[in-house]
């Protein structure tokens, strides 16, 4: 098992502590034990900090049913359109919110006639 803490100071100066654990029955030395673990938690965080981040992921509410799942589907696919999406120079959130405004850029990421 291994422990990551790090120390978090917030806006109002208040701090607190956040503790991560990686568990693992593979017997390795821990320099290669950390190497996998950083690349594990890097891979965590390049997945989830966008969906985070431009979809609200973490402060979303819905947990009856199947809804949480399949909203987080919903979300992993409007994600994958965005990223695909090469002609316009914004982030993920950026034009998730183009694609709002204008009909047309919408259509464009659905594959749809304008």
């Amino acid at each position: 098992m291994v422990e990551s803490s790090r120390e978090v100071i917030g806006r109002h100066g208040t701090s607190s502590v956040e503790r991560r654990y990686y568990i693992s029955s593979l017997p390795a030395k821990p320099a290669a034990l950390g190497k996998i673990v950083r690349a594990h938690w890097g891979i965590e965080n390049s997945m989830h900090w966008v969906l985070d981040v431009a979809f609200g992921e973490d402060e979303c509410r819905i947990r009856a049913g199947n809804a949480a799942h399949n909203l987080s589907i919903l979300r992993r696919i409007a994600l994958n359109l965005l990223k695909n999406e090469k002609t316009c120079k914004l982030g993920v959130a950026a034009k998730r919110l183009k694609a709002g405004w204008d009909v047309r850029y919408l259509a464009k990421l659905l594959g749809l006639p304008p």
